[in-house]
């Protein structure tokens, strides 16, 4: 007689179903923010965790936008189509306290307020930044006037940054770049060479702050060291707009670690 299987009670799945259960906040609790991130970036989220990995409660949510790895005035106009659809994809009809778009040069050759309209067609209650608008937040934050500007871009994209910097009141006295175009390469410039740059630019003319603009350039993580060793007030592009996000979505926790900047409110 062939042996027969039974199926032990024992064994069988107890499915329980409507379980009991609480709620918080999330890990958004204080603050929820955006960020739309070049596709060709390799460091914004990277400097971006660095800073805000000891906030509790505030969590960054990012997507990313189609660009052309050559950074030219062209490519960099091209994307402004885009940037309301990036926007409306990070967390579908959730709050966000805070968009940024992640590109200086972008923000610059397509204009601010630009920027933020394509943000707000989908957030239309959303606070909004870019990196050159951070930048001049901190450079009201540290009551700088006098602005040392160091870039990777090529001649023509700097001189929309010079342009677009002077027009909104400040100076430059001094301005310098390593004219490399490629993003990848951007990424690849060591802190070291950084530093060597800033160290040029205070050498040659005297000035209140120093920007260092780039989302690619790696600073965040030196700056506050490279910070007392110039004795100015330093900031970069990922740098500023972390700060100025924090800022804007109410979040005035001192991180003075960071540097000057993260040791300030927002002025006026």
């Amino acid at each position: 007689m062939a042996n027969t299987a039974h199926a032990n009670p024992a064994d069988e799945m107890l499915l329980i179903e409507h379980l009991p259960f609480e709620t918080d906040g999330g890990i958004a609790e204080r603050a929820a923010l955006g960020l739309i991130v070049l596709g060709t970036d390799y460091t914004i989220e990277h400097e971006w965790r660095f800073i805000l990995q000891s906030l509790a409660g505030v969590a960054l949510y990012q997507s990313r936008i189609e660009n052309d790895p050559q950074i030219t005035p062209e490519s960099l106009r091209a994307m402004e189509p885009r940037i309301t659809k990036c926007t409306d994809i990070i967390l579908p009809g959730a709050k966000l306290d805070v968009v940024a778009y992640g590109c200086t040069s972008a923000s610059m050759a397509i204009g601010e307020e630009k920027v933020f309209e394509n943000i707000r067609a989908a957030r239309p209650d959303t606070r909004c930044t870019t990196p050159i608008t951070a930048a001049f937040a901190a450079f009201r934050a540290f009551g700088a006037k006098r602005i040392g500007v160091l870039t990777p871009y090529r001649a023509d994209v700097n001189v929309i940054v010079a342009d677009y910097i002077r027009a909104r009141g400040f100076d430059v006295p001094v301005f310098g770049s390593f004219n490399e175009q490629d993003d990848a390469v951007v990424a690849a410039i060591t802190p070291q060479s950084i530093k060597q740059g800033v160290e040029r630019l205070i050498a040659e003319r005297d000035v209140d702050a120093v920007f260092v603009s780039c989302t690619s350039v790696r600073l965040a993580e030196h700056a506050a060291a490279l910070e007392a060793e110039i004795d100015l007030p330093l900031t970069s592009s990922n740098h500023a707009m972390a700060w100025h996000t924090l800022r804007l979505a109410g979040i005035d926790d001192r991180l003075p670690e960071f540097g000057r900047l993260f040791d300030l409110g927002l002025a006026g």
